[in-house]
């Protein structure tokens, strides 16, 4: 494998799409471009909110699986860590410097349960979630066996009907279990509510939020009564972080999409009616991609077609323009609406995707661009990390 710290070793075109000092016109496509002011913006702009609002902020890996980008997360907006969703992903993060790492779901098979148990010697504090009395003896032992401690949040199912217990009873009979486990601590509780966070319209997000409000107040004064207060009650995400964070709850965000935005989040309305993305959050991610065809008068055809997004959340925008259209594509073409015939061949487009999570998943490298030049190149880290 070749070094990442020397790019000179790497040849633009096959192994990476840029390099530092080049022009942006002369990135190889398609690629994910980083508008870095864009980005560092957005970063500083959630940390301050955190801040102001006595929040912790725990930053969703999963988004952009980027050692580079969750480090910058910290300098720049004072994000305490990362979640991440996978044990191998969460390991990743941890062998890169980042100190206190959440696997924000449940770790059941065996061989991944050792590898969580032995990632505190990677230097991180590692935390799990848990729903089920059955997986504490799994994590205790595995920890006791690496002489590690693993700390538990217990998940509440608060509206994704997804991972999570739905009662207070459950949640306190879990957090005993786990206080009397070796080799683990009980330390709070996970409440994200992912099924509300794309929903249009900020009054029907609040109304899910206030039912899952109440809920988790409901489990943290369960638990109190137990003598078992939570350290954390984490949560939140782009489309709620407002309403969690003024909840009198929640202590921990787990916002990860704030810092690319995407077209799906993009639309979701602000409490005064405004798109997220016209105001709220900037768009720093981009798929770069280039005309390779107009053969068509009306149609342009690009290189970025379904290898290189996820369309799962709708197709993406062109930045910046309403003359041109993208509006369908197939493996290895994008077609693109050019009825004026504005559009010349190697011309490029900066495509917003519908989803950047996913996107991201399917690309090797983010390009950092700066005033029109390359200024840095990041691997996409955890990419692939599906374990």
């Amino acid at each position: 494998m070749k070094d990442l710290t020397n790019l000179d070793a790497y040849d633009v075109g096959f192994d990476i799409p840029a390099k530092p000092g080049m022009n942006e016109a002369d990135i190889q496509t398609p690629c994910l471009i980083l508008d870095l002011d864009a980005l560092e913006r957005n970063i500083v702009k959630m940390g301050d909110y955190a801040k102001a609002h006595g929040m912790r902020h725990r930053v969703h890996g999963k988004m952009h699986k980027s050692v580079d980008v969750a480090l910058l997360q910290e300098r720049l907006g004072g994000a305490v860590g990362v979640c991440c969703q996978k044990v191998s992903e969460a390991e990743v993060f941890a062998r890169g410097g980042i100190k206190d790492v959440l696997v924000s779901n449940q770790v059941r098979d065996p061989a991944k349960l050792d590898r969580l148990a032995r990632m505190p010697k990677l230097g991180a504090r590692v935390l799990v979630c848990v729903d089920d009395l059955a997986n504490v003896a799994e994590l205790s032992d595995a920890a006791s066996r690496h002489g590690t401690e693993i700390e538990c949040l217990i998940e509440i199912d608060c509206g994704a009907g997804r991972c999570g217990v739905a009662s207070s009873d459950a949640v306190v009979e879990i957090a005993k279990a786990i206080e009397a486990a070796p080799g683990l601590k009980f330390t709070g509780i996970q409440a994200y509510q992912g099924a509300m966070q794309h929903l249009d319209s900020y009054a029907d997000r609040k109304a899910k939020l206030d039912i899952a409000i109440a809920q988790v107040a409901e489990a943290v004064s369960a638990l109190k009564a137990a003598g078992l207060a939570p350290e954390l009650v984490s949560g939140g995400g782009t489309g709620s972080y407002y309403f969690e964070s003024n909840s009198g709850v929640y202590n921990e965000l787990q916002c990860g999409s704030y810092a690319f935005m995407d077209a799906d989040y993009g639309r979701i309305l602000d409490e005064n009616g405004q798109r997220i993305d016209q105001g709220e959050w900037e768009n720093a991610l981009f798929i770069l991609t280039s005309v390779m065809s107009h053969a068509k008068a009306d149609k342009a055809i690009v290189d970025a077609g379904l290898k290189a997004q996820s369309v799962d959340s709708g197709l993406p925008v062109v930045f910046g323009r309403d003359d041109v259209e993208y509006i369908k594509c197939s493996d290895e073409h994008g077609v693109v609406s050019d009825p004026e015939g504005v559009l010349k061949v190697n011309d490029k487009l900066r495509l917003v995707p519908g989803h950047c999570d996913p996107t991201c998943n399917v690309h090797d490298w983010y390009v950092g661009v700066r005033g029109g030049k390359v200024e840095t190149l990041w691997p996409v880290s955890a990419r692939g990390k599906a374990f």
